[in-house]
């Protein structure tokens, strides 16, 4: 897929409090720190620096001092051996900082050079990966990637796994949340945030919130308050 062409979303998210709970990332994820580097724990071991990049899948906690920023890189395959996470240093520093200031060049260069894992993006699986972020709550079914993929449903639901780096209905899952958090990020209440991406209630925003981010909405609301007081 060319340059800036990617139907990804790429996410980008302020974190107000001083540590995250244990959590494993759903894709790849890049954080920077504040006030100085951060840490990224995990079974005894951790990575510490100014800015990381953050396997996904990996069960890990976070210490970041007085908050960071994270930019969430759907669709991307980590590209380091490191079991857990690596510092960025130079130009992919340089572009994670931009991106974290909303530089949207800088945030298509990133991804562009940590793309070199990962395989190009089928047409039609594209296609419905805009679909499903466009709009969580229109809840882009199986039966319509099988219709734009033509292909039998376990083959195409394989398929899309395999471009994706996620299952179908995990896909929609962080497609939703990222659009609930983004919402709250807003200062939208956290029930019209659950509702607008399409979650059953608050209750089941918490739930999905606080397990793939490592803390709760209120939490992250009032560190945001914190962050802005400071």
């Amino acid at each position: 897929m060319p340059f800036g062409e990617t139907p990804f979303t790429s996410t980008i998210l302020p974190i107000g409090v001083p540590r995250l709970a244990a959590h494993p990332n759903v894709v790849m994820a890049v954080l920077a720190g504040r006030d100085g580097p951060i840490t990224v724990e995990h079974a005894g071991g951790s990575v510490t620096g100014d800015v990381l990049l953050v396997r996904p899948g990996i069960v890990h906690s976070v210490w970041l001092g007085r908050g960071a920023d994270v930019v969430y890189l759907n669709g991307l395959t980590f590209p380091f051996e490191a079991p857990l996470a690596v510092a960025l240093k130079g130009i992919f520093e340089q572009l994670a900082r931009r991106s974290i200031g909303g530089d949207s060049c800088a945030t298509e260069e990133l991804r562009e050079r940590l793309a070199f894992a990962t395989d190009p993006l089928p047409a039609k699986v594209a296609e419905i990966v805009r679909a499903m972020q466009a709009d969580p709550m229109r809840r882009v079914s199986q039966d319509e990637l099988v219709r734009c993929l033509d292909m039998e449903r376990t083959r195409a639901l394989r398929c899309f796994k395999a471009a994706t780096g996620l299952t179908f209905r995990r896909f929609k899952l962080w497609s939703a949340l990222q659009h609930a958090a983004l919402r709250m990020a807003e200062r939208e209440l956290v029930r019209t945030a659950a509702m607008d991406a399409g979650f059953a209630d608050t209750a089941h925003l918490s739930r999905v919130f606080s397990s793939m981010f490592g803390l709760s909405p209120s939490v992250a609301i009032a560190g945001l308050d914190e962050g802005e007081r400071e």
